[in-house]
Formats: C-alpha cells, sequence, structure tokens
C-alpha cells in the first residue's frame, strides 16, 4: 500500500460529556480514549505517520499522559477555532509526504482494521472515500411548527476514518473556511471531488455522552472475548 499519513482530531472541548477534562483523555478500559484510537492505527497501518491534533492548552497534557500509558508514535499539532482549521493544521504537519490520508475522530477508538484497509482502498481507487451506515430511526423534517417524515432509505450515516488521495485533501483544504465544512468530505466536494460511499461498521461509536463509554466498555470485551476465542 501507499505512503500513508493518519490525522487524528481530538480537538473538542467535550461540553456534552461533562467534567473537567475533554472526552479524548477519559479512561476507556483503563487507557485514555485517544490512547485506543491512537494504537488502532499503529497496528493495523505499521510505519504509517500519525498526527494528533488537540486543543492548544492540553497538548503538554497529552505528552504526559501518552508517556504514561505507553501510547504508540505519534507528533501533535495544535487545533483551531473549527474542525476544518485542526484538519488543516495536522495536514501541514505531515512530514512524510503521504499519497494517502485518513483523517480520524479521537473519540472513536473502536474503529477496526477490516473499515481503517478498506476506506483506504477505496480512497486509492476513487480519491476520496468515506465509511457510511444506514440509519436504522425514523427522521422527521420540521420548520418548528409543521414536521414530515424523512425517507430514511435515501440516508447514511458517516463515519470517519474518512480517507483521500493526498493530492485531493491537500488541494481542497487551501479554500477558506465555510460554516457548512462540517468533516473533509464537505470540503473535498465543494473543491469538485465525487465522495465514494464504502460499508461503515455499527460498532465504530463516537463517544459523545457519557453512556458511550459504558457501551464502548462492553464492546471492547466482546471483542476481545472474540479475539481470544478465534
Amino acid at each position: 500500500m501507499e505512503r500513508i499519513g493518519i490525522i487524528i482530531v481530538a480537538g473538542g472541548s467535550g461540553r456534552r460529556m461533562g467534567g473537567a477534562l475533554p472526552k479524548q483523555f477519559a479512561l476507556l478500559a483503563g487507557r485514555p480514549v485517544l490512547a485506543h484510537t491512537i494504537d488502532r492505527f499503529a497496528a493495523t497501518l505499521p510505519g504509517a505517520e500519525i498526527v494528533v491534533v488537540l486543543p492548544a492548552a492540553h497538548c503538554d497534557f497529552w505528552r504526559n499522559l501518552a508517556a504514561r500509558f505507553d501510547v504508540a508514535k505519534h507528533t501533535i499539532a495544535e487545533g483551531g477555532a473549527e474542525r476544518f482549521h485542526s484538519v488543516r493544521n495536522g495536514l501541514a504537519a505531515l512530514r512524510s509526504d503521504p499519497e494517502l490520508i485518513a483523517v480520524q475522530d479521537g473519540v472513536r477508538p473502536l474503529v477496526c482494521e477490516e473499515l481503517i484497509r478498506r476506506t483506504l482502498q477505496e480512497a486509492a481507487a476513487y480519491g476520496a472515500a468515506v465509511p457510511v451506515v444506514e440509519p436504522v430511526d425514523s427522521f422527521r423534517t420540521t420548520d418548528g411548527t409543521t414536521s414530515s417524515i424523512v425517507d430514511r432509505r435515501s440516508l447514511r450515516i458517516v463515519q470517519t476514518p474518512q480517507a483521500f488521495r493526498a493530492e485531493v485533501l491537500l488541494a481542497a483544504y487551501t479554500t477558506d473556511f465555510r460554516p457548512e465544512f462540517t468533516d473533509d468530505a464537505s470540503v473535498a466536494e465543494a473543491a469538485g471531488h465525487t465522495i465514494r460511499l464504502c460499508d461503515g461498521d455499527p460498532a465504530n461509536l463516537k463517544i459523545t455522552r457519557p453512556a458511550d463509554l459504558t457501551i464502548a466498555e462492553a464492546l471492547l470485551a466482546l471483542r476481545s472475548e472474540s479475539e481470544t476465542n478465534a
């Protein structure tokens, strides 16, 4: 596989989690959430360059914490005002001249090897790839007064990692920030690139609220048991 750069975005404040520290530093099965995410990519893609983007106020904190938990090798970049700016700072920090770049939420610690490899392979073939899963809930759209049902068959839930050929993502991020840039696919799409959808993983949980940690603990335990019995 081509040279790969990984940007792990962990610049959020974690307001919905509560507590004094952002959610990426919360402990999951005895290790920080962010450590699980970094180690998963390092194990899946040995030799890939990993850049972790953090709030400026927490960079030194993470350096000390990562040393305590023996986290896989990575470099640190400071985040920006919006996710867009954090990813752009992460791109600027890459030093290995990668051919493929994957961008991952730091608080998706359960990402599996198959999903990482599948998304990168699709990006290599099509330029830009995003993993998605089909929703199981019903949806309605509203103007604040009335509402109407949305056909969920046409909807997909977007996950990370989102992967790109390097020239696609680097060129896309030369633009200025716009409020509609909610993820990397939206930035690449605005630059004229078609986004390839590939199969995501329902277990690829994003840690957002305290209950998510409990669910993640259970999923990790099941994964560990499955690997032990394999």
